[in-house]
């Protein structure tokens, strides 16, 4: 199986630290947020992964290169200007193939879980979510006691930015910039999308706020 690690955004959230550095190369824990994804990715088995880059791109190249130094295989995909999620994952399609693939946002932080990879059985995407944070209390979606994804009802969840998808819920999209987000519902409505609950630690370092509470979490010495 491949992953594919999202890192094109420009990360306006986090100025004034990204106004030099990319936001997958702020550290935390005493190293790049996204060299966690890849260490947390090969300890998962997955060894090649495709990274989509747009802001500052040259140094996130120039930090990882082909990502052997850290275990993997990378390829990159360039955008020329940010395509957004779904037209950055349809880019990269002829990169991560026809099987599914592990989507993680380059702005998370979390622990992965081997389930999360089991087979898709005929469903087109498998959300990870959890618990509201107090960032976001309204949550995104509810999770039913069948594992589906429900979205219109009272959500008492929030999807964290990671997720298992197939290569066909964006392979009919001319390419360009467009949002995931419409197609995924799309894809809750025909009840094709699976959930997991993940209730181990997790983090949206979206501010740098978030950032220094997570590097501080990791300093003192996390499990």
């Amino acid at each position: 199986m491949k992953a594919m690690i999202l890192a094109a955004g420009l990360g306006e959230r986090m100025r004034p630290l990204t106004d030099r550095c990319p936001k997958p190369l702020l550290e935390v824990g005493g190293k790049p947020l996204i060299v966690h994804h890849l260490e947390r990715l090969r300890a998962l088995g997955i060894r090649d992964i495709v990274v989509n880059v747009s802001y500052r791109a040259e140094q996130i190249v120039e930090a990882l290169g082909d990502g052997s130094r850290h275990g993997v295989r990378i390829q990159w995909s360039h955008e020329a200007t940010p395509l957004e999620t779904g037209g950055g994952i349809r880019q990269a399609l002829p990169l991560l193939g026809e099987a599914p693939f592990l989507l993680v946002n380059g702005d998370v932080w979390c622990e992965l879980d081997a389930r999360w990879l089991a087979p898709l059985e005929g469903d087109l995407a498998r959300l990870v979510l959890v618990d509201n944070p107090a960032h976001h209390p309204g949550g995104d979606f509810r999770l039913d006691t069948a594992g589906r994804v429900q979205a219109g009802c009272q959500p008492t969840l929030t999807f964290a930015g990671i997720s298992l998808l197939d290569p066909a819920l964006v392979a009919d999209r001319p390419l360009g910039a467009f949002k995931l987000a419409p197609l995924l519902f799309e894809a809750i409505n025909a009840g094709r999308v699976a959930g997991h609950h993940h209730q181990g630690h997790w983090v949206d370092v979206g501010t740098p706020a978030r950032l220094r509470e997570l590097d501080a979490w990791l300093r003192a010495g996390p499990t």
